[in-house]
């Protein structure tokens, strides 16, 4: 049976962290756990999910929970409360709710202070890796058989009832997932035709049927070209060709691109460059042959360079970019093959890998993200197979690690900051220090020892970091990249906790600490007031034509997101608060340019656009609480009447608010199929009118929202999994299982406190 462990580094010589592995949570398989009524348990919620996989596509991340719940002994006491029809809803009522919500998310606190859980969704992410320990040689020792059954039952569990798989859980069909985990079920075991409900003759029919494997897109071409040799005779793939030496002004230089592309495309190179490809084996050879609609080696590989199926076609290259590409490849790449022009490319694959030997390093070998992660191992084994840097990659394999009841997952990276700087901040909300005061305690210490103490090592600015010191990840301290609306929210939640008594809460956090998270705040406030999330950003935005992704959109370069203006606007107004002398002018003039941008980037409905959440919802509950701590009301801000128009106007008649993950694919505001509601989004919906002074101006929206919160409510006190909220490169969608906890317990705790009840 699985355990979750929290905190624990194990004995591998090959790891280490900067504050004793706060924050790590792995899966370990022990045979002997559990008693025959909890493995029973486990098996029904596996069944359960796969009954009703194609009604609610996520998981409700239901292993850990029941770990957790039962290591507590948690038994919810607090009676349930229902609101019938035409009812009123009392003071009492909203009360009892919120501390049901309350006193269950506070039994799923770890015991370093923070919040666990899943953070996936996309269906890209195993594969490569289990290509990469398939090619090194590690698969069945890095994970052993019940590791690489949990892994099958993902893929089953997220294959389309048309044998595809999406780009995401709740995706349609495209090549790159389907050729991928095919590929993927073939490596773990699996037969032509073999796989629970015919998966593997099911998914190559998809895939044959619509063109076979050669019109994967770019990043699909890749792993191809890696493990099935695409490389051999012709080039399969387009990739930004040893750009570690590239001049800064050259377009493809590191200096202009987004954290994210620069150590995709960076491990991508190195091996490009070094012309690597897998061993060929009996496998490798079927496979060549099982995805394709013509034989492997008849394939004109320099005709399907630029094809991309129409599936997975999202940002569609512009014709001068083909060109720069093919020109790269037709007169570029035969001198840099020969002597004496291939010394420069030695140069760069020399620079290349110092530029990944730094990211492993100050990332202590997570990386910044998981698509990152698989690809700089992989280089440090070409580089040195039995090196002291691929161990290290092995050694952190385990934070990437997630098991839920629909199997074995990859996590796009940890959310442990991001999830338990939100949730306290709605427990927080709740006040209820003297019943929950240990786990706000608990909180307090996780976010204190998560805060990054030290910017990057040695002439950062060289290897195109930004300042850290005094920030916080988006999932613990050892991964060590900052990101501003994380900062935020944990400087907020330090802040709220610094004004209460540390016999109950601990010892505030020196003053010192949050002036460093000034600092990283500032540093990424760009000249037109927004905030953008890792680097500052100052790249021409009409280099994100040169965007050779089609999946996605919005990956080239950094740029301003309204959450973290927002985010960042209600923490810096709350230092203000508590901390007046510090860089008055200089507080002042940030919170202005914030608020300037968050109204200047309004779309005309009222709405904003949502970049890490589905969609409009998500942004305009940001905006509204951003706008509204800088001092804007409803009578006196065109913004904030605007936002609130859009929201009411899309209430359902159940008293809710659902927008489908659509919206964020297509940029225009698309409802969920039938109508329905989702709690997290109306959660969000409902506080942003609490924000704007609705319940000044008319209650009754808040009291439908609310009721529909209150009745939805499970008997323990937790909330029903919905559709996916989370999102992520405008077609990417991310799920966060802690959010139908926080979110709706953090509504009613703005509801009780904020409207007015009988």
């Amino acid at each position: 049976m699985w355990k979750l462990k929290i905190a624990d580094g194990g004995n591998n010589p090959y790891i280490h962290s900067t504050n004793n592995f706060v924050g790590r949570q792995i899966w370990e398989f022990d045979p002997d756990y559990g008693t025959p009524e909890e493995r029973a348990a486990v098996e029904a919620a596996r069944e359960n999910y796969w009954k009703n996989r194609f009604q609610v596509r996520p998981s409700s991340d239901l292993l850990w929970r029941m770990q957790f719940l039962k290591e507590k002994r948690f038994r919810q006491t607090i009676r349930q409360v229902k609101v019938e029809n035409e009812e009123e809803i009392t003071y009492e009522t909203a009360t009892t709710a919120m501390r049901r919500a309350a006193h269950f998310f506070s039994a799923l606190q770890a015991s370093d202070g923070h919040w666990p859980g899943e953070n996936s969704g996309p269906l890209f992410l195993i594969p490569p890796l289990v290509m990469c320990l398939y090619i090194t040689g590690h698969l069945k020792t890095v994970f052993p058989e019940e590791y690489r059954k949990e892994m099958l039952r993902f893929i089953y569990c997220h294959q389309n009832e048309d044998g595809g798989w999406g780009l995401h859980v709740e995706g349609h069909s495209n090549m790159h997932c389907t050729v991928l985990n095919y590929i993927c079920m073939r490596i773990l075991g699996e037969g032509p035709d073999g796989g629970k409900d015919n998966a593997c003759s099911r998914a190559r029919k998809w895939i044959l049927d619509h063109g076979g494997a050669i019109s994967i897109p770019t990043w699909g071409k890749a792993w191809l070209s890696i493990y099935l040799a695409y490389l051999i005779g012709q080039d399969a793939i387009q990739c930004p060709q040893s750009f570690g030496s590239f001049p800064l002004f050259f377009l493809y230089n590191q200096s202009k691109m987004w954290c994210f592309f620069r150590l995709v495309y960076m491990p991508m190179s190195y091996l490009y460059g070094k012309r690597f490809v897998a061993p060929i084996d009996p496998l490798i050879l079927q496979l060549r042959e099982e995805i394709h609609t013509q034989p492997y080696n008849k394939i004109n590989w320099k005709k399907v360079r630029h094809l991309c199926a129409k599936e997975d076609l999202y940002f569609p290259h512009l014709l001068i970019q083909d060109l720069v590409w093919d020109g790269i490849y037709i007169f570029t790449e035969p001198f840099l093959t020969r002597w004496p022009f291939n010394k420069l490319r030695e140069r760069a694959l020399e620079i290349t890998m110092k530029h990944i030997h730094y990211e492993d390093e100050n990332s202590r070998y997570i990386d910044i993200a998981s698509v990152e992660k698989v690809l700089c191992m992989l280089a440090c084994w070409v580089e040195d197979p039995n090196g002291d840097y691929f161990k290290k990659h092995l050694a952190r394999l385990p934070d990437y690690i997630w098991i839920g009841e629909d199997g074995i997952k990859k996590q796009n990276v940890g959310s442990q900051l991001w999830d338990t700087s939100l949730g306290l901040e709605a427990l927080l909300a709740c006040q209820l220090t003297d019943e929950i005061g240990p786990t706000l305690r608990k909180g307090h210490d996780f976010l204190n020892k998560s805060q990054v103490r030290d910017n990057p090592s040695g002439d950062f600015r060289s290897m195109y970091r930004n300042i850290c010191k005094g920030s916080w990840t988006f999932s613990d301290r050892d991964q060590g990249w900052q990101v501003s609306d994380c900062t935020a929210e944990g400087l907020k939640c330090c802040l709220l906790l610094s004004v209460m008594p540390p016999e109950i809460v601990g010892e505030k956090i020196e003053p010192e600490r949050l002036y460093d998270a000034i600092n990283v705040l500032f540093s990424l406030q760009s000249k037109n007031g927004g905030v953008s999330a890792w680097e500052p950003a100052g790249s021409s935005r009409w280099l994100e034509l040169l965007n050779p992704s089609e999946m996605f959109e919005d990956v080239f370069i950094e740029q301003q997101y309204v959450e973290c203006t927002a985010s960042a606007i209600d923490a810096v107004v709350l230092f203000k608060k508590l901390h007046p002398g510090h860089r008055k002018q200089e507080i002042e003039n940030f919170i202005r340019k914030a608020v300037q941008y968050i109204e200047e980037i309004q779309m005309p409905d009222g709405s904003w656009y949502g970049n890490w959440g589905v969609c409009f919802t998500y942004a305009t509950w940001f905006a509204l609480r951003g706008l509204t701590a800088a001092g804007r009301t409803y009578h006196d801000c065109l913004a904030v009447r605007k936002a609130v128009g859009f929201l009411l106007k899309l209430q359902l008649d159940d008293g809710g608010w659902g927008e489908s993950y659509l919206s964020c694919k297509d940029k225009k505001f698309t409802p969920l199929e039938g109508n329905r509601s989702n709690l997290v989004q109306t959660a969000w919906s409902l506080m942003g009118l609490i924000h704007s002074g609705q319940a000044e101006r008319d209650p009754s929206p808040l009291h439908r929202a609310a009721k529909l919160l209150i009745n939805s409510q499970k008997e323990d006190g937790d909330f029903p999994q919905q559709d996916v909220a989370g999102a992520s490169l405008r077609s990417l969608m991310i799920h966060y299982p802690n959010y139908r906890n926080i979110y709706p317990s953090w509504a009613l705790a703005e509801y009780r406190q904020r409207v007015p009840l009988p």
